[in-house]
């Protein structure tokens, strides 16, 4: 993030692409020419831009383009703007936010208007992202601010824009602060001298094999991980069961020396493989075992012999367990909870249980499904949108009260999830409700 910052005494050249949004209310007719003013069309177009930063921090940049577009009456027309500004900078990394203003000119060429051009006043931020040392893509957002059509001096409009681009760095220097011959944007240890790729190459134990590469910087070996192997045969000392004999890979002993063969093959010799049969990556030569078939490894499970209970409540520990009273009152429907008619607004009379709610979830920290569900009347999609709508609207409600968002889970069942008949006003109000899932912790 901080190789390719901003330096002091840089120049750049920048092309982009831009879009205005001209004023309806500008003032861009010809002068004495009695044309009618006419709306523009929003203009797209392109342009260069340079600047000069005497300072890390603080520029001058010119910059000019030319955007075609079209008059109210579908006439032909074009906007034209070149412009100077200071732009100020935040350095230290490569990622550059900046802001600017500037003066400069504002105008346009049309069959409808004939041509004319106003001073103009700008403003605007953007930020810049260094692509390598001399490439980086540019955005900026602007208004630019002109006289007012049929008002008096000083009263401006505005043209807002929005620029995209790359900015070409010229002449960049390169940093070298730990004075190693590595420029700071191809140093791995910029603030260290060094040999390796501008890293300290110091060699502990003078076996031609850099300690930032030596797997053994306190023993002599062989490159290229500087490791002794004392039989020759291929197996470094530290990964050799029998360092003294020459052997195979992968345990370095001779197949016939029994204490050292690998049976099952997997890296742990005969000797203390406690499975010499079944193939493990393991300290003891033995698969990782699941007993109680609950998905949680025995080295991991603290009741290996009994299988967790999948309900949402400390599923990770591999136990049995209940859900505690205070969860299960928020398990299934939730009584209590209404809205106005045809409405997500929750009324007075349900906050005391989402309060309740929410005290809960967050002493229990659980992953709730938030479920909206309808009656049969009316149209299904607008049901549907409606419970989605208000399974939200109880989401925000416990989110405000400072149940962590991504702890909620929300959906609309609009009709299709009755719990009564429809056909009865009973079964109806049994059916508008809304439900509580617990997924899991």
């Amino acid at each position: 993030m901080q190789r390719y910052a901003p330096e002091a005494n840089l120049w750049e050249l920048g092309l982009f692409s831009t879009i205005m949004f001209p004023s309806p209310s500008h003032r861009f007719i010809q002068p004495g020419s009695g044309l009618p003013q006419q709306d523009l069309d929003p203009a797209a177009g392109f342009g260069v831009r340079f600047a000069y930063f005497p300072l890390a921090f603080l520029g001058l940049e010119v910059d000019g383009a030319a955007m075609p577009t079209a008059s109210e009456d579908g006439s032909s027309a074009g906007i034209h703007v070149a412009r100077g500004h200071l732009i100020g900078q935040l350095p230290g990394s490569s990622i550059t936010p900046f802001v600017l203003f500037g003066m400069g000119a504002l105008g346009a060429t049309s069959e409808a208007m004939g041509t004319d051009t106003d001073p103009a006043f700008h403003f605007g931020g953007g930020v810049k992202a260094a692509l390598d040392a001399y490439v980086s893509a540019r955005l900026d957002v602007r208004d630019s601010m002109t006289q007012r059509v049929g008002s008096s001096d000083g009263s401006q409009t505005h043209h807002p824009e929005v620029m995209l681009g790359l900015t070409f760095t010229l002449e960049r220097t390169r940093p070298d602060r730990d004075g190693d011959g590595f420029a700071d944007h191809r140093d791995d240890c910029i603030d260290q001298p060094g040999e390796t790729q501008g890293c300290p190459g110091a060699d502990t134990d003078k076996d031609g094999v850099p300690d930032a590469v030596d797997e053994c910087k306190e023993q002599a070996g062989l490159a290229p991980h500087g490791c002794p192997d004392t039989d020759g045969d291929g197996v470094l000392d530290q990964k050799d069961s029998c360092p003294d004999k020459p052997g195979v890979a992968p345990h370095g002993c001779p197949a016939e020396a029994c204490p050292c063969t690998d049976s099952d093959g997997d890296g742990v010799t005969d000797a203390t493989d406690k499975c010499p049969k079944e193939p493990a990556k393991t300290a003891d030569g033995c698969p990782v075992r699941d007993q109680d078939a609950d998905g949680i490894t025995d080295d991991l499970d603290k009741c290996p012999k009994e299988p967790e209970t999948k309900n949402g409540f400390e599923d990770a520990d591999g136990c049995p367990d209940e859900l505690p009273e205070a969860v299960k009152r928020f398990s299934g429907v939730i009584e209590g909870i209404t809205f106005d008619y045809n409405s997500d607004r929750i009324l007075p009379a349900g906050r005391t249980t989402l309060d309740a709610a929410a005290a809960t979830f967050k002493q229990y920290r659980m992953r709730v499904l938030i479920t909206g569900h309808t009656d049969d009347q009316g149209e299904r999609q607008y049901n549907v949108d409606l419970s989605g709508r208000r399974a939200l609207a109880v989401k925000n409600y416990l989110v405000e009260a400072g149940v962590p968002t991504e702890n909620l889970e929300t959906r609309g069942a609009g009709p299709d999830e009755p719990r009564a008949d429809n056909k009865t006003p009973e079964g109806q109000q049994k059916n508008r409700r809304i439900e509580f899932k617990i997924l899991s912790q």
